[in-house]
């Protein structure tokens, strides 16, 4: 109940602040999400006088703790004071990354609002999420090309109004590249980094993280266990059997921030499902990516109606190999060595994707204003 009080304490005060302070809002569901939005939060800043808001589902989101005299933050639930909020909400542009607005629980505000749908990831959007999750938004930032013909096609298809699509670019992966450091690595044995997508046909949900793990470690390989968020909501006993069974081992860690990175510099290999970090390691640090063969992550039974073949299928065999888990052998993993791609045919504005989505909501901001000033 306090948790309660508190939550709708903080939505009423961001409602009761003047307008000139939630021009420009963003919504976070996490701490996950932070580095998807701090460089346009610092940009924004750096380059106007704009004030930020930033609104958060988690309450150990850094986004909370970020101090500028033109910020400011504040927390809600992730249950009926956020689906208020949202539908109250009165502000020019109000940017997030999670998906399905007007579907579910969470709608639109009942005041005109621009709402800008930014990346978290960089697979496809037609098959991995659900039917209609980007049909409400305003704008879509798009990671690359693969996101504009996706948007695009789905628009035509089902007789949708065309968005406004910026060549944007994609925040992780520049701070993937950027922000690297050389990595003293142990030649004695080669360190793998074990990042499973999640969903019922993932490798943890499937019952085959044990095996995996036990198998790299038996081969001597150190074995960093890095489970996506959404698998401890639904599979959390699943994860800790695994860290009880081998928390003692020295060749075993356990990385449960997605939002770090460091994990991704100081590991040789990766070896995944259908994550979208796969793309992340390889386009990102030009290391190879093993893939298990398991089912694809489908979450639009109708994806195949746009007839696009999705990245994260076409790419699969270009920045690493596909074995089944009883074709993980150790000599397959100690003969795997760096492969270059060049990222730039596959994402837009590498190390600079800021900077255009900055721009972009100045320049969005300023004529939302202009209209409201005519009307």
């Amino acid at each position: 109940m306090l948790k309660t009080f508190t939550h709708i304490n903080q939505a009423v005060k961001f409602m009761e602040l003047p307008d000139e302070m939630r021009k420009v809002v963003f919504y976070s569901e996490g701490k996950s999400y932070w580095p998807i939005f701090k460089g346009l939060i610092d940009g924004i800043l750096d380059q106007s006088e704009l004030y930020i808001c930033y609104i958060s589902s988690g309450k150990d989101d850094p986004g909370l703790e970020f101090d500028h005299i033109h910020y400011k933050s504040f927390i809600i639930d992730d249950g009926y004071v956020r689906n208020w909020f949202f539908r109250n909400i009165q502000a020019n542009i109000l940017v997030m990354t999670m998906p399905d607005l007007n579907q579910y629980q969470v709608k639109k505000s009942k005041y005109p609002v621009h709402y800008i749908y930014t990346q978290h990831a960089l697979v496809s959007l037609h098959m991995v999420y659900r039917e209609g999750a980007f049909d409400w938004f305003d704008t879509v930032f798009c990671s690359g090309p693969h996101h504009v013909r996706e948007i695009r096609a789905l628009e035509e298809k089902y007789n949708l109004p065309q968005k406004k699509l910026l060549e944007h670019g994609y925040a992780r992966l520049d701070s993937l590249i950027n922000d690297q450091k050389p990595v003293k690595v142990n030649n004695e044995f080669k360190h793998v980094l074990f990042a499973p997508s999640w969903g019922p046909n993932a490798a943890i949900e499937l019952g085959l993280g044990d095996q995996v793990i036990e198998k790299l470690l038996s081969f001597g390989f150190k074995v960093t266990f890095r489970p996506h968020p959404e698998t401890f909501k639904s599979s959390s006993k699943l994860i800790n059997k695994i860290i009880s069974k081998y928390y003692k081992n020295k060749m075993f860690a356990f990385d449960e921030s997605i939002s770090s990175l460091d994990s991704f510099y100081q590991s040789d290999l990766m070896i995944s499902d259908w994550s979208g970090a796969a793309l992340e390691y390889s386009f990102g640090l030009s290391k190879p990516v093993i893939f298990l063969d398991l089912p694809k992550k489908i979450n639009n039974p109708k994806y195949k109606e746009i007839n696009i073949i999705p990245l994260e299928v076409s790419v699969r065999e270009n920045i690493g190999v596909i074995v089944s888990v009883d074709e993980l052998t150790s000599s397959l993993v100690r003969k795997l060595s760096y492969t270059k791609v060049d990222s730039s045919e596959y994402i837009f504005n590498i190390g600079k994707s800021d900077s255009h989505g900055v721009q972009y909501i100045l320049d969005l901001n300023k004529d939302l204003c202009s209209k409201k000033e005519v009307n």
